[in-house]
């Protein structure tokens, strides 16, 4: 039988001792709001138990002698109370409760010089339909792998536009951003973020060169707008290894890498995989985002 604490207490106490004692590298931070993480500690863990998260697999992974299990909160999640489901090889199945705050994001307004990137033609959506089949696929990825994750930042640089804007592109609203754009000098080499397997990696319409790398267990981080992609779809890669260099690719205003990471399926503010003290340029530029475009 599982112990399960409710992560509204349990897991806020592991994450600030995770973040206390990593510098470089970095733990998931727990942040139960639209775009965050929700953690849960799994003191009872047993191999072959599954846990759900809004009928999503989620990643299980140790951490010293707890498991943890950890569920990314869409952008779309309404305020309330949300279930971890936890299912024992058994066939029993247990939940446990986080309730999910209200979080606002804020507005940014982006002139595109190129319209096709902001009304493309009928050529274009051809593309684009075929490359979204690709990148749900890549959203989807799910191996058994027990990801390792301990994350480092892929650059450094200024962060020019955080996740979660409601993005307006030449006054057209569009879906609000995804990731984490670092601005920087045009060819600046690219790391993993952690050790992964590439899924894919190619020219898209939108987000120009492009690399998904799979961590496990449905971990995926993407590195968008490379000038250069230096991997191949099944290559192995390890955490630091690099795998592009820094451009302006596809639907952008300026140099810069978009990093994002997806789990069970769903996008998450990279920062809270990320350490705090890990790009020198974070804490003068989080709140900025006027500039660069995905």
């Amino acid at each position: 039988m599982f112990n399960i604490p409710t992560p509204l207490t349990r897991s806020i106490i592991f994450s600030a001792i995770l973040l206390s004692s990593f510098s470089a590298f970095a733990q998931p931070q727990q942040a139960l709001v639209p775009g965050g993480i929700a953690l849960l500690e799994l003191p009872d863990y047993t191999r072959d138990t599954k846990v759900y998260f809004k009928n999503k697999r989620v990643a299980v992974f140790p951490h010293e002698n707890i498991w943890i299990a950890m569920a990314g909160i869409g952008l779309s999640t309404k305020p309330g109370d949300y279930d971890f489901s936890v299912k024992q090889p058994d066939g029993k199945s247990l939940n446990s409760k986080v309730t999910v705050q209200f979080k606002k994001y804020d507005e940014q307004h982006l002139t595109i010089k190129n319209k096709r990137k902001v009304n493309p033609n009928e050529e274009d959506n051809t593309r684009i339909i075929s490359e979204s089949t690709r990148k749900k696929k890549a959203k989807k990825q799910f191996t058994e792998t027990t990801p390792n994750v301990d994350f480092i930042w892929p650059v450094t640089g200024r962060i020019s536009s955080i996740f979660g804007l409601r993005r307006f592109f030449n006054e057209q609203e569009r879906r609000p951003h995804s990731g984490l754009d670092i601005a920087g000098d045009e060819g600046t080499p690219i790391k993993a973020a952690a050790n992964g397997t590439v899924i894919d990696a190619g020219d898209f319409f939108f987000s120009g060169n492009m690399i998904y790398l799979d961590h496990g267990q449905g971990i995926v981080s993407l590195y968008a707008h490379l000038s250069k992609i230096s991997v191949k779809p099944g290559d192995l890669v390890k955490q630091g290894d690099i795998i592009g260099n820094l451009g302006q690719t596809g639907r952008v205003t300026g140099p810069h890498l978009h990093f994002a990471i997806i789990t069970n399926q769903t996008l998450i503010d990279p920062v809270f995989m990320l350490p705090k003290d890990g790009n020198t340029y974070y804490q003068q530029t989080s709140q900025t985002g006027e500039k660069t475009a995905k």
